[in-house]
C-alpha cells in the first residue's frame, strides 16, 4: 500500500511538472516564432534536427543503462551500486565528450551539406558544449529513478527551462538587429548553458542523496560491469542513433525538395522553403502535440499496470487496460482534432501571426486521433516487451517518409509533405496497433476506439463552426478579445462534445477513471459499497 501511494505521488508530480514544462515550452516557441520569423524558425528547426542526432549519441544508451543497472545493484549492495554509478558517470561523460567533439568538428560540413545553410554553423558549435553535461544528467536521472526519487529530476528540469527562457528572452531583446543565423546561435548557446545548470542541480541533489544511500561505504567493483553496460548500451545506442539519423535525413530533405517545387512554380526559393518548413515544424506541429501532455498521467499510470499484467499472465486484465487506454485516447484526441480543425487558423494568427501555420492545423487536426493513438500504443508495446517490433516499424516508417518526401515534395510542395505525414501516421498506427492486438489476443473495436469519438467530434465541430461565425467580429479585435473568443469557442466545443459523447460511451470511460471515495464507515453492506464504487460518486465528491 505504501509503495502504491509513493508511486501515485511520483506519477502526479511528474504529470504536473510535464504540463508546466509543456506550457513553458509552448510559450517559448510562441516568443521565438515572433522573434525569429518563419525563416528563422525554419533554420532553428533544421539545426535542432542535427543537434538531436548528437544528443541521442550522448544520452540514449547510457540513460537506459543507468536506470536498469542501478536498480539491479541496489538490490545487491550499496557498495556495488556506488561502484557501478562511478563507471556509469565515466561512460556518460565519455559519450558526451565524443558527441561534443563530433558535432563541433562536423559543424561546418553539417551546415553546408546537411542543412544547406552555412548560417547554422555557429549554432551547432555552441550547442555542442551542452552535450557532456547531458550525458552526466542522463546517468544521474537513472540513479534517482532507481531510488524512486522524482523530485531531483523535476526540479532540475524546471530550473533548466526557467534559465533557458530567461537567457533567450534577455539575449534576443538585445540582438534584434542580428540575422537569423546569429539569433539561432544565441538560442542554442542558451540551451547549452541551461543543460550545464541542470546537471549542476542534479549533482547537488546527488551529494545529499549519496550520504543517505551510501554513507561512508567505499565503492566496490560490481559483477562484470563492462559486459553488462555494453549489452545494454550498444543495441539501444545503435537503434536510437539509426532512427535519429533517418529522422534527421528526412528533415534535411524537406527544405531541399520543397525548394525544387517552389523554383519550378516561380513562388520562391530556399528562403521561402525554410520559412514554410518553420511554419509547419516550429509552429503548427508543436501546437498539435501540446495537448498530449494531458495524457501523460494516463500513460504513467497505465504502463506499469500493463507490464505487470503481461508478466503475471493476467490476459483478461491486460485486455481491459489496453481497451480503456485506446478508448480514452480516442475520445481525447478526437476532441483536440475538432478544436484545431475549427479554431486552428485564428489560433495560429493570434499566437504566431501566421495564416499558413493555421492552414496546417486545419489539415492535420482531423489526424490527431492517429497521431495520439500511435504514441500511446508505442508505450503499450514497450510495456509488453515488443521493443524490437516498435523499432522495426519505426525504421520502416522513416524509410517510407524519406521516399515519400523525395517523390511528392518536388511535384506537390508542402501539400505533398502533409500527405506524407498523414500516410506515415496511418501506417505506424495500424502496424503497432495490429501487433499489440495480436500479442494481447484482442479483437479490433473500431466503433468504440474511433467511430464514437469521431461522431461526437463531428457534432462538436458543427457547433464550433457556428460559434466561430458568431464571434468573427471578436477575432479581429485586440488581443484580449481574440483570446477570449478562442477560449469561449474551445470551451463551448468541449461542452457540446461532452453532451454528445456521453451516451456514446464517454460517460462510462470518465466514470471509470475519475477519483472515487470509498466509504470508511463500518456496518455498511457490501452491496452498498459496490454500488458506491460504480455510481460515479457525484454526491460524495
Amino acid at each position: 500500500m505504501r509503495l502504491r501511494q509513493s508511486y501515485l505521488k511520483n506519477a502526479a508530480l511528474m504529470t504536473g511538472a510535464d504540463i508546466l514544462l509543456r506550457l513553458a515550452g509552448m510559450g517559448l516557441r510562441i516568443y521565438l516564432a515572433n522573434a525569429l520569423g518563419g525563416e528563422g524558425m525554419g533554420l532553428y528547426q533544421l539545426v535542432l534536427a542535427v543537434y538531436s542526432l548528437f544528443v541521442t549519441l550522448a544520452t540514449a544508451g547510457v540513460s537506459v543503462a543507468a536506470t536498469r543497472l542501478m536498480a539491479e545493484e541496489f538490490s545487491r549492495s550499496a557498495q556495488e551500486a556506488r561502484g557501478m554509478l562511478s563507471r556509469l558517470l565515466i561512460a556518460g561523460l565519455g559519450l558526451g565528450v565524443v558527441a561534443l567533439a563530433a558535432q563541433f568538428g562536423l559543424a561546418g560540413l553539417a551546415a553546408k551539406w546537411w542543412l544547406g545553410d552555412v548560417r547554422g554553423t555557429q549554432a551547432l558549435r555552441l550547442s555542442a558544449f551542452g552535450l557532456p553535461w547531458m550525458g552526466v544528467s542522463a546517468v544521474l536521472r537513472g540513479f534517482f529513478i532507481a531510488r524512486r526519487r522524482v523530485e531531483p529530476n523535476v526540479i532540475s528540469q524546471l530550473g533548466e527551462q526557467t534559465l533557458r527562457i530567461g537567457v533567450i528572452v534577455f539575449a534576443l531583446e538585445r540582438t534584434q538587429t542580428l540575422d537569423a543565423g546569429a539569433k539561432c546561435a544565441v538560442v542554442l548557446a542558451a540551451t547549452a548553458l541551461s543543460e550545464a545548470a541542470s546537471a549542476s542541480i542534479m549533482l547537488l541533489f546527488y551529494r545529499r542523496e549519496a550520504a543517505a544511500c551510501f554513507g561512508g561505504q567505499k565503492a566496490v567493483r560490481p559483477q562484470e560491469p563492462a559486459r553488462r553496460l555494453w549489452e545494454i548500451l550498444w543495441p539501444v545506442e545503435g537503434g536510437r542513433c539509426l532512427s535519429s539519423a533517418l529522422h534527421t535525413a528526412e528533415n534535411m530533405l524537406v527544405p531541399a525538395c520543397l525548394t525544387v517545387w517552389l523554383m519550378a512554380s516561380g513562388l520562391g526559393g530556399r528562403e521561402e522553403a525554410v520559412a514554410q518548413y518553420g511554419n509547419l515544424k516550429g509552429m503548427a506541429l508543436p501546437l498539435l502535440t501540446f495537448p498530449f501532455g494531458l495524457l501523460g498521467s494516463l500513460s504513467v499510470l497505465l504502463m506499469p499496470e500493463i507490464t505487470q499484467a503481461h508478466i503475471q499472465g493476467e490476459t483478461r486484465r491486460l485486455q481491459e487496460l489496453i481497451d480503456r487506454m485506446l478508448r480514452l485516447t480516442g475520445y481525447f484526441s478526437a476532441l483536440g482534432g475538432a478544436v484545431f480543425f475549427v479554431w486552428g487558423r485564428p489560433l495560429a494568427e493570434t499566437l504566431y501571426h501566421s495564416a499558413e501555420a493555421g492552414s496546417y492545423l486545419e489539415i492535420l487536426g482531423p489526424a490527431m486521433p492517429l497521431l495520439y493513438l500511435e504514441s500511446m500504443v508505442d508505450g503499450a508495446m514497450k510495456g509488453i516487451g515488443e521493443q524490437k517490433a516498435v523499432f522495426r516499424y519505426s525504421v520502416w516508417d522513416s524509410v517510407l517518409r524519406i521516399v515519400g518526401v523525395m517523390l511528392l515534395l518536388p511535384r506537390f510542395g508542402m501539400k505533398g509533405f502533409l500527405f506524407v505525414i498523414l500516410l506515415s501516421s496511418c501506417y505506424t498506427c495500424a502496424a503497432n496497433t495490429g501487433r499489440l492486438l495480436h500479442c494481447c489476443e484482442m479483437k479490433i473495436q473500431l466503433w468504440q476506439w474511433l467511430g464514437a469519438p469521431t461522431l461526437a467530434a463531428g457534432i462538436s465541430a458543427i457547433a464550433g463552426s457556428l460559434m466561430r461565425e458568431g464571434m468573427n467580429g471578436l477575432l479581429t479585435e485586440s488581443l484580449p478579445f481574440q483570446l477570449a473568443a478562442l477560449a469561449a469557442g474551445g470551451l463551448g466545443m468541449c461542452g457540446v462534445y461532452l453532451i454528445s459523447g456521453w451516451p456514446l460511451g464517454l460517460g462510462k470511460e470518465l466514470r471509470a477513471v475519475l477519483p472515487r471515495k470509498l466509504s470508511r464507515k463500518r456496518g455498511k453492506s457490501m452491496k452498498k459499497t459496490r454500488n458506491s464504487e460504480f455510481s460515479g460518486h457525484g454526491q460524495e465528491n
